[in-house]
C-alpha cells in the first residue's frame, strides 16, 4: 500500500463530523499510545471508555485471534458459543433475564426504547408510549436516541423528531413528577451523566425515579454505555445507587476495543421482543464476544475494587493541583473542573506533551483503561499539572 498523507487524506476523503487532535495514532500497548513518528503518549482516554484493558492486551489478543481462525461471523439466524456465554454471564452477575446484542450503544438504547413502548403498548394500548428522559443527558445519535438526548445542541439542525419525550431537570423531584403523564410508560436515565459533564445524580433522586416506576409500571431504563463494565468500580455503576432497573443498556468497554452493545432486559420485559420484531446482521458476533468474554473474566471483586482503589487515587491527586476547582464522577470516569484556562485549552496542550485526555462540557474528562499502573497515572497526571500551572 503507498505511503500517504494521512491528515491531508482524512482531511479530503472523509466527513468532516470530528475535530480530530494533531496527532496520528500508529500502535499501543496497556496505557501507552505511540503516534507514526514514535512519541509516546499516556492515554487517559481509553477510546472514549472503550479499551477497558488497554491497547493490545495479550489475554484480549489470544482471545480474539482465536475465534478468528474458527468462525469470524454467522449471523443471527444461528447460534453461536461466545454470544451465549457473554450472555449468561452478564444475566447471572445482574440477576436481569436476558440479552439483546446490538453494535454500539446508540443501537442498545434504541432497542430500549422499542422494547419499553412495546411492554406498554401490549398491555395497555397504543396511547402509552412517552418515555421520560433527562435534561444535560447524552443517549446517542441515531433519530430515536438522539430525541432521548437532554441537550439542544444536539438537536439543532435534525428536526423533526420522534414524538412524545419529554425531559425532567436532573436531581428535581419535583420536575420529575411534572414530566411524566398518564401515558408515560418509562424513565431513561445515566445515573453519571457521561457527555453531560460527568454529573453524579443524587441517590435520593435515582430511588425516587424506582419509586414511580414501580407505582405506576413504568420501566426504569438505565443507559450504561460509558458507565458500565467496571468504569465506575462495579459492574455497572446502578449497582453503588440501590436500585433495580427494568433495562440496563452497555456498549463501549466490554469489547475492549471492538464494536458490541446490548441491553440487558429484567423479568416483566424479557419476552416482550419476539421473532421479527427486532433485529441487527452483526450484533452479537463472535469475535467480538469473544474479546467481550476476556473483559468478562478480568471483572472480578479484586479488579473492580483496584478500579475504585485507581480512582480515588486519582482524585486526591487531582485535589492536590491548585487550578482544579472540583472532581466528579465514580472510579475511572472521572470530570475535572479547572481555572486558569479553558478546558478544551488545556488538553490541547496537554497533548503536545504527551498525555491524551477528553473533555466533556467544560470539564477535563478521564477515562483511562482499567488496566493503567499507578505509575502510567503519576506520569499523566504529572503532565496535567505541568499544563495548568
Amino acid at each position: 500500500m503507498k505511503k500517504i498523507d494521512i491528515k491531508t487524506t482524512d482531511q479530503e476523503k472523509i466527513v468532516g463530523t470530528y475535530a480530530r487532535y494533531d496527532m496520528v495514532a500508529d500502535h499501543g500497548k496497556g496505557a501507552v499510545c505511540v503516534d507514526e513518528e514514535g512519541k509516546e503518549y499516556i492515554d487517559f482516554t481509553a477510546g472514549i471508555g472503550v479499551n477497558s484493558l488497554g491497547f493490545c492486551d495479550d489475554g484480549w489478543v489470544r482471545a480474539v485471534t482465536k475465534q478468528l481462525k474458527k468462525l469470524q461471523h454467522v449471523s443471527n439466524l444461528f447460534y453461536t458459543e461466545p454470544q451465549t456465554r457473554v450472555a449468561e454471564i452478564l444475566t447471572a452477575r445482574t440477576g436481569l433475564c436476558k440479552v439483546f446484542f446490538s453494535n454500539s450503544g446508540a443501537e442498545a438504547n434504541e432497542v430500549a426504547i422499542k422494547a419499553a413502548r412495546k411492554y406498554s403498548n401490549n398491555k395497555y394500548g397504543n396511547d402509552i408510549n412517552w418515555i421520560t428522559t433527562l435534561e444535560n443527558s447524552f443517549h446517542g445519535r441515531t433519530m430515536a436516541a438522539i430525541t432521548a438526548t437532554g441537550q439542544e445542541n444536539y438537536h439543532k439542525d435534525f428536526y423533526p423528531f420522534l414524538g412524545n419525550f419529554s425531559y425532567c431537570k436532573p436531581d428535581d423531584i419535583d420536575d420529575l413528577h411534572k414530566s411524566i403523564n398518564d401515558k408515560t410508560c418509562a424513565i431513561m436515565l445515566e445515573v453519571v451523566q457521561g457527555e453531560g459533564g460527568v454529573v453524579n445524580l443524587n441517590k435520593e433522586f435515582l430511588q425516587e425515579v424506582e419509586s414511580l416506576c414501580r407505582q405506576k409500571d413504568m420501566l426504569l431504563i438505565v443507559d450504561e454505555v460509558q458507565t458500565g463494565i467496571g468504569r465506575t468500580g462495579t459492574l455497572f455503576a446502578y449497582e453503588q445507587y440501590g436500585i433495580k432497573p427494568d433495562i440496563v443498556t452497555f456498549a463501549k468497554g466490554i469489547g475492549g476495543g471492538l464494536p458490541i452493545g446490548g441491553a440487558l432486559f429484567g423479568e416483566k420485559v424479557c419476552d416482550v421482543l419476539g421473532p421479527g420484531s427486532h433485529g441487527t446482521t452483526y450484533g452479537g458476533n463472535p469475535v467480538a464476544c469473544a474479546g467481550a468474554l476476556e473483559v468478562l473474566d478480568r471483572m472480578d471483586d479484586a479488579f473492580l475494587k483496584g478500579v475504585a482503589e485507581k480512582g480515588e487515587y486519582m482524585k486526591k491527586k487531582l485535589n492536590a493541583i491548585p487550578a482544579v476547582v472540583s472532581i466528579s464522577g465514580l472510579g475511572l470516569m472521572l470530570g475535572v473542573e479547572i481555572k486558569g484556562k479553558e478546558a478544551k485549552t488545556a488538553v490541547a496542550e496537554a497533548l503536545k506533551k504527551g498525555l491524551m485526555s477528553l473533555t466533556a462540557k467544560d470539564k477535563i474528562r478521564l477515562l483511562p483503561p482499567l488496566t493503567i499502573t499507578y505509575e502510567e497515572i503519576d506520569k499523566g497526571l504529572k503532565i496535567l499539572e505541568d499544563v495548568l500551572k
